[in-house]
């Protein structure tokens, strides 16, 4: 018999316990996740992009920390990517602005006209939470991203300030300064809103 069956069946069993954790975890961070992507990026679409690939980098790295971790550690993976997908379009757009500018367009059919904006109310926002949200959503865009994450992070996310920090790459000062100024500023835009 094998002495080392024992061990390996607790072994077995443990993995399986943190398989069915993170199951949850992700499960359960899903839905704020895409909602957090999209007001970032500003696109369902590229939301939904971004938030698979911050879950596949998320476990693919991180799935063996303490649980206790990854809250903050896929905020940081999500973030990452949203980060990315700006880079990526601001070198796109600037691409796009130098051939505009060689080829010229003589009576061309802008191809970007037929491209939705991105800013624009989406359907599900006229469903699903109304004028307020709408507002809230409009002011939301409106934050510095770093103003933006850590309200995203605090108050939807409910983390504390030290993993907020932890999420966000900085001091738990300065998360306390971005979620200051993010407060003072969407106060502002909603009184004015809301008359």
């Amino acid at each position: 018999m094998d002495s080392d069956s024992p061990a390996r069946s607790r072994s077995a069993a443990a993995a399986a316990r943190n398989h069915d954790a993170l199951d949850a975890f992700l499960r359960g961070v899903e839905r704020r996740a895409l909602r957090m992507a999209e007001i970032g990026v500003g696109s369902r679409d590229d939301a939904l992009d971004i938030v698979q690939d911050s879950m596949l980098t998320f476990v693919r790295n991180y799935r063996d920390k303490p649980a206790a971790d990854w809250a903050p550690l896929f905020h940081r993976v999500l973030d990452s990517r949203m980060l990315d997908f700006h880079r990526r379009h601001q070198v796109r757009s600037r691409w796009l602005g130098w051939i505009d500018r060689i080829v010229g367009r003589d009576g061309d059919e802008d191809a970007l006209a037929n491209v939705a904006d991105p800013r624009a109310p989406q359907p599900w926002q006229h469903v699903a939470d109304g004028e307020t949200a709408q507002a809230l959503d409009g002011a939301l865009r409106t934050l510095p991203n770093r103003q933006r994450q850590a309200f995203l992070l605090r108050v939807w996310e409910g983390l504390d300030v030290a993993d907020t920090a932890r999420a966000m790459a900085c001091s738990e000062g300065s998360v306390k300064t971005h979620l200051s100024r993010a407060m003072t500023s969407l106060r502002a835009q909603l009184e004015q809103h809301h008359g």
